[in-house]
């Protein structure tokens, strides 16, 4: 199974077998996955050649305007889509198997947690996993540690404050606190 089967897989069943084709798909791409973050995390690099290694990790061209500040972790890579304008900063951790998309101008605090697997409840099949994916719209402002669960979805000019938990989705306009984050007020 290749990238583009096991995206079109998850597409149309998120359901994930332990031992499965789609799993071993996970498997080979997270050893791919581990080399690129590895070179981004132990040398010093430049922009451009950060840009360069994350377009290498994802599989796809990255804007210039993009900004990363290292360490950064992912266990997949191949499902991740940034926007125009998007700044990760260090320690962020990507499960980006479900898939995660960063919309233009989102800013992502110190050592946000992206988590798209769920286990399965059974413990017999503890192995076998979900796969939901994370979106968040435009100019979303994520706090520092905050964890974004599988399906999330942020809406535009939304924040989700330092250490929130978020569970479900998050309108636009709106600032999200807490755990389980909850929309505590709106943005005027």
């Amino acid at each position: 199974m290749d990238i583009s089967q096991y995206k079109r897989k998850i597409a149309e069943d998120p359901h994930i077998v332990c031992g499965s084709e789609a799993h071993l798909c996970m498997h080979a791409v997270a050893a791919k996955a581990r080399r690129v973050t590895a070179e981004i995390n132990n040398a010093p690099h430049d922009t451009a050649e950060l840009r360069e290694l994350f377009g290498k990790l994802t599989g796809k061209e990255v804007d210039e305007s993009f900004g990363l500040f290292p360490p950064i972790y992912s266990d997949f890579g191949e499902n991740i889509t940034v926007g125009k304008g998007v700044f990760i900063n260090s320690g962020c951790c990507f499960q980006d198997q479900g898939g995660i998309t960063l919309g233009d101008g989102c800013l992502i605090g110190h050592q946000v947690v992206f988590a798209t697997l769920n286990h399965d409840k059974d413990p017999d099949k503890r192995g076998d996993m979900t796969a939901a994916p994370i979106v968040l719209g435009k100019n979303v402002w994520v706090g520092a540690h905050a964890t974004i669960l599988p399906g999330g979805t942020i809406g535009d000019g939304a924040i989700v404050a330092a250490g929130a938990v978020v569970t479900k989705d998050v309108p636009a306009m709106a600032i999200a606190a807490g755990v389980p984050a909850k929309v505590v007020k709106y943005i005027e």
